[in-house]
């Protein structure tokens, strides 16, 4: 997920943005495809499933998607960072 065309908030995020919900689905594979698609339609980019449960009608699942990877530049450090202090 990249900040460069993003509003003021989602820069200020320290690491990840997490989603939960329920999916309506006939097996726990099946939700965890739709997962990794919804993730893509929300323009999350690549998600990670954090935890999934499956109840014979539909997965209640969490995604991850990464905002900042560790030892990133945040942006919201300013130039702080960039004199190392």
């Amino acid at each position: 997920m990249s900040t460069e065309r993003t509003g003021p908030a989602l820069s200020r995020v320290l690491d990840a943005v997490d989603v939960e919900t329920y999916l309506v689905c006939s097996s726990a594979q099946e939700g965890r495809e739709m997962a990794r698609l919804l993730g893509r339609e929300l323009n999350l980019g690549d998600v990670d499933v954090m935890f999934e449960e499956f109840d014979g009608y539909g997965v209640r699942v969490r995604l991850r998607a990464m905002v900042h990877k560790p030892a990133a530049r945040y942006s919201w450090l300013g130039e702080a960072q960039e004199g190392g202090k």
